[in-house]
């Protein structure tokens, strides 16, 4: 299945969370937070400004993000669990670092 997000939404696949502390002590899946970093997987068009015109996004898919903790809808596409947000509930774009550790 495809999907396309409209305006100026994103569909964001979470990135695993560390399991080990830095003292090496294993986090068991019951105490782990979600994590508030992800990879886009989609990127709408852009929002339209006052004149009618789109305005596109500074994200585009690939891009690794931070976001809220309680930001975005989740849903499931696929039987892989993704969120669906709006440009202006990410934080901002993670450089340096490859999105490899998917959920």
């Amino acid at each position: 299945m495809k999907f396309r997000p409209l305006h100026d939404r994103v569909v964001i696949r979470r990135l695993n969370a560390e399991e080990k502390t830095a003292g090496g002590i294993i986090i068991p899946d019951t105490a782990q937070e979600k994590p508030m970093e992800g990879e886009i997987v989609a990127a709408g068009p852009g929002a339209r400004n006052e004149q009618g015109q789109i305005v596109a996004l500074d994200v585009k898919a690939g891009d690794r993000v931070l976001f809220g903790k309680w930001s975005g809808t989740e849903v499931k596409l696929d039987g892989e669990e993704l969120l669906i947000m709006k440009e202006s509930d990410i934080m901002g774009i993670v450089e340096g670092q490859p999105a490899a550790k998917k959920k």
